[in-house]
């Protein structure tokens, strides 16, 4: 079984800054696409941002320019660098990976609990 444990979450004042962070641990053969989503109060979930084992990253419009996204696999680790946060940016961050539990075995999404990042105006 695979966990994935988010941290870093907290109220921050808008135009302040903070970094969430995410360890995949348990039975991990290799993490491959790791990742964040964010559902926003009384919306659907919607991908914020994700970066490939190479490096590559992708990023949701609402966040280009203010949220950069990085990861360490040795640590099977990924993180967020949240700048300039807008009211609008609330919303529960959600942590998940595209895991292959051993070898042979087709990798599967994972998530988080989410951790809550509310910005206040």
């Amino acid at each position: 079984q695979v966990q994935l444990v988010e941290s870093g979450g907290g109220l921050v004042q808008a135009g302040g800054s903070l970094r969430l962070s995410c360890a995949a641990s348990g039975s991990i053969f290799s993490v491959n696409t790791m990742g964040w989503y964010r559902q926003a109060p009384g919306k659907q979930s919607e991908l914020v941002a994700d970066i490939f084992r190479n490096g590559s990253t992708n990023y949701a419009d609402f966040v280009k320019g203010r949220f950069t996204i990085s990861r360490e696999n040795a640590k099977n680790m990924v993180y967020l660098q949240m700048n300039s946060l807008k009211p609008e940016h609330t919303g529960v961050f959600y942590c998940y990976s595209l895991t292959a539990a051993s070898w042979g075995v087709p990798a599967l999404d994972y998530w988080g609990t989410g951790t809550l990042v509310p910005v206040s105006s």
